[in-house]
């Protein structure tokens, strides 16, 4: 483990001191075989009614949105056995050009991840990757890893062994920050912490301070001591789940609460309707890995 401690839907030039976006390139995979047939997270139901159609048109919205505002988006190719592959964040963690991929905790999930290497290394000369290394040890990519610009916040408890956390440092050359989760509903880093603005040197996050351990809750007040805290009703609906790109806040529709906090904070919250994906366990963030650079 390691530890150490204008508001408009459009990409604009930012003023110092206020959020400000940036283009951001991102993962998707089409959720063409979407379905909840097992159950391996406390928000999946085996058998409950899926409509998958409309997943897709819910999952097509939320591609138009980053595209409409400015944003690249490449796609892999879903697979007929593997449902879940739409939560695209659980496959890789990119920073700097260097991409650790994920190994999974689960046996219904682990083949999922020869699909994220083969097509990282096949995209590796366009994206420009330095190196695309295989995990030793499970670590279920950004659902446990939130990446700043100086930092990466990496969580366990349920799903990414601990000792991912000093792999991914080796692998991408970043700080990694340990933080325990403890509660079951929150089993990935991202359905209880979000980060809001990835700015080396200022950024900051929202999350649900009731899924950490009290020496993770600290670390984050020092870390983080101007974070939004979420209520227990926007947490309890994946509201954390979210991805911003410094100024435009993607957030699950009905995470109400927490998109007048961050508005008040001068982002800009767009609601994202994903219900029919939330039936598996994920949301804005599980569907979306990002892609970043040299």
């Amino acid at each position: 483990m390691v530890t150490t401690v204008t508001t408009t839907r459009a990409l604009a030039q930012g003023q110092p001191g206020l959020p400000t976006p940036r283009p951001r390139h991102y993962l998707m995979c089409p959720p063409t075989y979407f379905d909840v047939v097992y159950e391996i997270n406390p928000w999946m139901a085996a058998g409950a009614p899926v409509d998958t159609a409309k997943a897709v048109a819910q999952w097509q919205v939320l591609v138009d949105t980053y595209t409409g505002l400015g944003h690249a988006v490449d796609f892999l190719d879903p697979q007929p056995s593997l449902p879940d592959m739409v939560f695209a964040a659980n496959g890789a963690t990119s920073v700097g050009g260097r991409v650790l991929a994920a190994t999974f905790a689960t046996p219904q999930r682990k083949p999922e991840a020869s699909h994220h290497v083969a097509w990282h290394r096949e995209n590796a000369d366009r994206l420009g990757w330095r190196a695309v290394t295989e995990a030793e040890h499970v670590n279920e990519a950004e659902g446990d890893f939130a990446v700043l610009g100086d930092l990466v916040l990496a969580g366990y408890g349920f799903r990414t062994d601990p000792r991912g956390h000093a792999e991914l440092a080796d692998a991408v050359g970043m700080p990694v920050v340990s933080l325990r989760l403890v509660d079951a509903r929150y089993y990935h880093l991202d359905t209880a912490l979000g980060v809001l603005d990835d700015t080396p040197g200022r950024g900051n996050i929202a999350y649900y301070p009731k899924a950490f351990s009290e020496g993770s809750q600290q670390i984050l007040r020092r870390l983080f001591p101007e974070a939004v805290f979420a209520a227990d009703e926007d947490a309890e609906v994946l509201g954390l789940n979210f991805v911003s790109d410094g100024l435009n806040v993607l957030v699950p529709h009905r995470a109400e609460k927490l998109s007048a906090q961050v508005a008040e904070r001068g982002y800009v919250p767009i609601p994202v309707d994903l219900s029919e994906l939330l039936k598996g366990g994920g949301s804005v963030k599980c569907c979306t890995q990002e892609l970043r650079k040299a």
